[in-house]
C-alpha cells in the first residue's frame, strides 16, 4: 500500500512540475511569439504544457531546449493592391503586391535573432488564398541580396511565368508573373527557384503556401477557416551566434538538426476537440520526413499512433480518403490530412517523425516536430462531420505507347546530373520535346542505386504507375492522386504517366534536393513539336526568357495605379490563358 500510494504522489509530481516550469520559462518570450489559429494570444494555461524532451543526442547547432514553448506561428494572409476589370464576364484579375527583403527572426532565446530574406520580410512568406477561375499578377520586387526567381510550385503558368532558373531579377528590379489559378484546389507553394542558389535562397526563407478552392472542394463540408491549417515542415543548422549554417556536407545534402514548422523550432498548436485539416509541405532542403500523430504518456512519448485521413496530394483531392497511420513525404511533395482529435480532450499529441529514414542523417531531437494541445471544449462545429467517401471524380488512366527514360545520378566530377547533363550545359539540357496534349510514360532511375532525388515536374500533374527496387511499392496515398513530385529513393525506378497540357513551352524537370539541384540535377523539356530553338513570333510564350516579359528596374511610374491597370489590361491582351478558359486540354 505505501508503495502504490508512492507511485500515485510521483505521478502525479511528474505530471504538475512540468507545467510550474512551463510558466517561469516562457515569461519573457511567449509575448513577442504569433500564435496559432483562433487566438489572440499565448494560452497561460497550456503554453509548454505536458512533458518537456530531453534529447542527449548529437547536435550539431548549438542545443535547443525550449521544446513546445512557443506557438505555432501563421503567416498573413496577403490580400490584392487592386483588382482590374475589363469588358468580359470573365475579365477580372488581382493585382498583389510582395517585396523580397531582409529581416530577422527570434529563433533562439538565448541568442541574436537570425538574419533571413524572404517574402514581405516573413518566413514562411504570407499565404495566398486564391479561387479558381480568378486570375491574379504579382509583382514581386527585389529589394534583397541577391537574384530572384519566383517558381509557384503546382500551378500550370505559362514558361515565361514560371520561374525559369536563369529568368531572374536582380537586386532593384520587379518582375510581374501572370497567373491563371484554373486547376482544381490544391495546396500549392511557391519558392525562389534561381539558378545555383535555389537552395540557400529557400532555406533563408523564400517560400510560402498559395492555396488554390474551388466550389466543388468548397462544398464538401471539409474543416475550414481556423480548422484548417497549413504545416510546412523543415530542417535548420544554426552557428553558435544564431545565424544559418549552409552546409551542404560536400553537396550531398543538408539534413539539419533543427526541425521548424511555419519557421518556428518545434511548436505547439492549440487544438479543439473535432477535425481539423492539416495541409502538410516537405519544405526542407535535402531531409525526409515520416509521420506519425501519437498521444503523449505522463513519462514521455507515447508509442501508439492515430488514425488519420489523407485526403489530397500535390495535384488536389483524392477521388477518396485513405486512412492511414504514417505519411512518409520527400521534400516538395504536399499532402492533406483530416485528423479528428474528439477524443483527445486536455491531452497532448505529438507529431512524430520516425528515424532512419532514407539517407537522413538523424539528431538528438529529430524524432518529433511540434505538439497539439488539446483543449476540452469545441467553439465551432460546423465542417465537422464525417470525411466524404467521394472527394473528386477523376478521368480513368489513359493508355499509352510513348515511354522515355531518365537517369538522376552522380557523375565522377561530383555534379548531379539527369541523362549526364546538368542546367550549366546550355545546349543540351533540353532532354525530350514531348508533343502538346500527349500522354506519356517517364521512366525515372536511380543510376548510383543510392541517394534521395525528390523528382518534380514542371507544368504537368502526373500519376505514379510502379516502384521497383528500394521500397519496390507505390503506397496508398501516393497512388490514390495527382502528384508534381515523385519520391525516388535510393536503389528504386519510378514510372509516372502525364499529359503534356496545356501550353507549350520550354519547362523545368529535377530532383527536388535542392543541394542536387543547384549541383547540377537540372534540366528541361519542350513542349513543341518546334526543332531546337526554333521559335517563331506566334509562339510568343515558348521561351521563359523571353524579354518581354523579363524583369525591369524598379521606377516609380511603374508603381502608379493608372500604370498598374495599364499593365494587367495588357496581360489579358496577350491572351496567355485562351482568355479564361485555361483549362481547355484538360
Amino acid at each position: 500500500m505505501v508503495q502504490l500510494n508512492l507511485w500515485k504522489a510521483f505521478c502525479l509530481f511528474s505530471l504538475l512540475a512540468p507545467l510550474s516550469h512551463a510558466a517561469e520559462d516562457n515569461s519573457d518570450n511567449s509575448k513577442t511569439r504569433t500564435t496559432g489559429p483562433g487566438n489572440g494570444k499565448p494560452s497561460a494555461t497550456r503554453t509548454g504544457a505536458g512533458f518537456k524532451p530531453k534529447p542527449t543526442g548529437r547536435w550539431i547547432s548549438p542545443e535547443y531546449t525550449w521544446f513546445f514553448e512557443y506557438p505555432l506561428p501563421i503567416s498573413t494572409t496577403k490580400t490584392p493592391e487592386l483588382t482590374w476589370t475589363g469588358n468580359y464576364s470573365n475579365a477580372v484579375i488581382d493585382y498583389y503586391e510582395v517585396e523580397i527583403k531582409e529581416f530577422t527572426k527570434q529563433v533562439y532565446p538565448n541568442l541574436p535573432a537570425t538574419p533571413l530574406v524572404g517574402y514581405d520580410g516573413e518566413s514562411p512568406g504570407p499565404t495566398f488564398m486564391m479561387q479558381n477561375g480568378r486570375e491574379a499578377v504579382v509583382r514581386f520586387t527585389n529589394n534583397g541580396p541577391s537574384k530572384s526567381s519566383v517558381h509557384v510550385h503546382g500551378q500550370y503558368n505559362r514558361a515565361p511565368f514560371d520561374g525559369w532558373a536563369a529568368a531572374t531579377s536582380n537586386p532593384g528590379q520587379y518582375k510581374d508573373y501572370y497567373y491563371p489559378n484554373a486547376q482544381n484546389a490544391r495546396t500549392i507553394w511557391y519558392h525562389d527557384h534561381s539558378e545555383y542558389t535555389t537552395g540557400e535562397n529557400a532555406y533563408r526563407g523564400q517560400e510560402g503556401f498559395y492555396l488554390l478552392h474551388d466550389s466543388q472542394e468548397q462544398s464538401l463540408g471539409l474543416p475550414s477557416g481556423d480548422y484548417d491549417v497549413a504545416l510546412a515542415i523543415a530542417s535548420k543548422v544554426y552557428n553558435k551566434d544564431g545565424t544559418l549554417l549552409f552546409d551542404t556536407n560536400n553537396n550531398t545534402g543538408l539534413w539539419g538538426d533543427i526541425i521548424h514548422v511555419n519557421g518556428q523550432p518545434w511548436p505547439y498548436l492549440e487544438v479543439e476537440p473535432r477535425k481539423y485539416r492539416l495541409r502538410l509541405l516537405n519544405g526542407a532542403v535535402s531531409r525526409t520526413f515520416q509521420l506519425s500523430f501519437v498521444p503523449d504518456e505522463i513519462m514521455g512519448f507515447g508509442s501508439n499512433s492515430i488514425e488519420f485521413q489523407v485526403i489530397a496530394s500535390d495535384g488536389g483531392l483524392f477521388e477518396h480518403p485513405v486512412t492511414t497511420k504514417y505519411l512518409a513525404f520527400s521534400m516538395g511533395e504536399r499532402y492533406e490530412a483530416v485528423v479528428d482529435f474528439s477524443n483527445y480532450k486536455g491531452q497532448n499529441i505529438t507529431l512524430r517523425n520516425e528515424r532512419g529514414m532514407g539517407e537522413n542523417a538523424d539528431y538528438a531531437a529529430t524524432d518529433f516536430i511540434m505538439r497539439f494541445a488539446v483543449g476540452e471544449t469545441v467553439t465551432d462545429d460546423s465542417n465537422n462531420d464525417d470525411v466524404p467517401e467521394t472527394l473528386r471524380t477523376m478521368t480513368p488512366a489513359p493508355n499509352t505507347a510513348i515511354s522515355k527514360d531518365f537517369t538522376f545520378e552522380r557523375n565522377d566530377a561530383g555534379d548531379w546530373v539527369i541523362n549526364g547533363v546538368g542546367f550549366s550545359d546550355i545546349e543540351h539540357r533540353i532532354l525530350t520535346r514531348p508533343k502538346e496534349g500527349d500522354d506519356e510514360i517517364w521512366v525515372l532511375h536511380n543510376g548510383n542505386g543510392n541517394g534521395t532525388h525528390p523528382v518534380h515536374i514542371h507544368l504537368v500533374d502526373f500519376r505514379i504507375r510502379s516502384r521497383s527496387g528500394g521500397r519496390n511499392e507505390v503506397l496508398p496515398y501516393e497512388s490514390a492522386g495527382m502528384k508534381d513530385v515523385v519520391w525516388l529513393a535510393g536503389g528504386e525506378t519510378v514510372e509516372v504517366l502525364a499529359r503534356y497540357a496545356p501550353w507549350d513551352g520550354v519547362y523545368m524537370f529535377h530532383c527536388h534536393n535542392l543541394v542536387h539541384e543547384d549541383h547540377d540535377m537540372l534540366v528541361a523539356f519542350n513542349v513543341t513539336q518546334l526543332e531546337q530553338w526554333g521559335y517563331t513570333n506566334d509562339t510568343r510564350f515558348i521561351d521563359p526568357e523571353n524579354p518581354e516579359f523579363a524583369a525591369r528596374d524598379q521606377n516609380q511610374e511603374d508603381y502608379t495605379t493608372e500604370a498598374i491597370l495599364k499593365k494587367v489590361a495588357w496581360f489579358w491582351s496577350t491572351d496567355a490563358y485562351n482568355k479564361g478558359n485555361a483549362n481547355r486540354l484538360r
